[in-house]
């Protein structure tokens, strides 16, 4: 049975999508067992095959390259873990021009830092893109990132979302940790 998802994206992310001498769409399709249909003109682009989890994958790949990922980046979401969350400004900015703007400048920060310090924090990577943002990273992470930005759009100051993230980035390292000591516990 042939599944299919239709989907456009903006004119100035297909070549992009495609890459060079088509590396990128041939790298997608025989990574997902799909195929990738591009109309160039349009944006237009429609993903077919016989996989519904590749279909899967392959859609959120090609989303995530529409909203301003690199390809290298969004090739992460072919790894079992990883997810990618999309984030409409507009839901929270409403018709407003300069609430649109002022939101995303919120997410940004000056010269990208704010954007940075929830990357970092949360070990994801993260794109503001016309009227978007766009999280990929892990499961656990990513619910991190996106609480971190809703929370900036909500109009909570940045100082309490920074402290917020510290804590929780604490938290993942001691998850951590207590997990390598089991590990290592058992080994011995």
């Amino acid at each position: 049975m042939e599944y299919s998802y239709e989907l456009k994206i903006p004119k100035d992310r297909i070549a992009v999508l495609i890459g060079k001498h088509g590396e990128i769409k041939k790298k997608i399709e025989e990574e997902t067992n799909s195929n990738l249909f591009v109309d160039s003109k349009d944006g237009d682009i429609r993903i077919s095959g016989e996989d519904s989890l590749g279909l899967f994958t392959a859609r959120d790949i090609v989303r995530a390259i529409g909203r301003g990922f690199s390809p290298e980046i969004a090739l992460l979401i072919l790894k079992s873990d990883y997810l990618f969350e999309l984030l409409s400004i507009p839901e929270y900015a409403g018709k407003s021009k300069n609430s649109l703007a002022r939101l995303k400048g919120r997410v940004i920060g000056a010269d990208g830092k704010t954007r940075r310090y929830i990357e970092e924090k949360t070990e994801t990577y993260i794109s503001v893109y016309g009227k978007t943002i766009g999280i990929i990273g892990e499961a656990e992470t990513v619910m991190l990132a996106r609480k971190a930005v809703e929370s900036l759009l909500q109009g909570s100051p940045h100082s309490s979302v920074y402290k917020w993230l510290e804590k929780k980035r604490r938290e993942i390292e001691r998850k951590r940790m207590t997990g390598l000591d089991r590990v290592a516990l058992k080994d011995d």
